[in-house]
């Protein structure tokens, strides 16, 4: 196949910018969901955004003429939609209750960390000395953005519920890891969108019983309606489309640097929202992503191995 250099830079700058948006529509919806919690309670959160995803996602399927899962892998279907979907969509509405949003998209960072600790702890196989280091940095650099917030920001009486909702985020991260785990060793060569459709569709039949049966919202504004329609429509439902067209165009590892921008543009919403952002805050950014790029350094026995946890 040949291929012009023209062609090649126009095709790189395309990932490229595809990327930058993907990770744009991810970082802000941590702010979503902090909008969004305002007013619906994190069940409704999650059970909403899951149900708006899945009817933007349906269509696409139908009319792309995408292939929906065997019934046969039902059982881990459920189980990646439980763990995904419905649980971290909901606790991380939990959190960030009172754990602002910048906070949050940090938190969410460690999701690589614990899904290559998992990957490790499933193989078998030993982590080498750069990815126990970048372990200890990353997590260093989260407890740098957690514990150093400046003092208008964490009301007195209040700092038990800030580290009860970074625990409750943490959880959802670790969600997302098994998750990951999961379908690299039980779902594999699925279709992407027929996977991602039965997710959302699942994880929304497994949230709707418990949202009704539980607390509703008391009053519900204009803004935090549009946060979920952001939520489902663009970082459940866009966001879907362009990880998989990116993950069919460019290698896997490439794609994980949504993963390092995902802080990042998690700071910057918070920004944008007035939240208190304080300069250690940046500095702790600056460490998680220098843990997880170590981490992921490749080495020679285990490359493999850290792509796909990468993935």
């Amino acid at each position: 196949m040949i291929a012009y250099a023209s062609d090649s830079y126009l095709m790189k700058t395309r990932y490229v910018v595809q990327l930058l948006l993907l990770s744009a529509v991810w970082g802000i919806s941590f702010l979503m969901i902090r909008i969004a919690a305002s007013d619906f309670p994190p069940v409704w959160v999650g059970f909403l955004r899951s149900l708006m995803g899945a009817l933007f996602l349906w269509p696409v399927l139908l009319v792309g003429g995408y292939k929906l899962p065997p019934r046969k892998l039902f059982h881990w279907l459920l189980l990646v939609a439980l763990t995904n979907n419905a649980i971290p969509f909901s606790f991380f509405a939990w959190g960030e209750r009172v754990v602002p949003s910048s906070t949050a998209a940090v938190l969410n960072a460690t999701t690589l960390i614990w899904t290559l600790l998992l990957s490790l702890a499933v193989t078998r196989t030993r982590a080498s000395l750069h990815t126990v280091l970048g372990v200890i940095v990353g997590f260093a650099g989260v407890a740098l953005v957690v514990s150093f917030r400046a003092p208008e920001a964490t009301p007195a009486g209040h700092r038990g519920d800030i580290l009860f909702g970074v625990f409750v985020i943490m959880l959802g991260a670790i969600g997302y890891a098994v998750a990951t785990v999961i379908a690299k060793t039980k779902l594999k060569g699925l279709d992407p969108i027929g996977l991602a459709t039965t997710q959302l569709s699942l994880a929304t039949l497994m949230l709707a019983p418990v949202a009704f049966i539980g607390p509703h919202p008391s009053s519900i504004h204009p803004s935090s309606v549009l946060a979920v329609l952001v939520l489902g429509s663009a970082g459940s439902g866009i966001a879907y489309l362009l990880y998989y067209n990116l993950l069919a165009h460019v290698s896997a590892t490439q794609v994980t640097a949504v993963t390092y921008l995902l802080p990042v543009w998690g700071i910057f919403w918070g920004l944008v929202a007035q939240e208190t952002v304080t300069p250690l805050a940046y500095i702790g950014v600056v460490v998680v992503i220098a843990g997880l790029i170590l981490m992921n350094r490749p080495v020679r026995s285990k490359a493999r191995l850290i792509e796909a946890c990468a993935d």
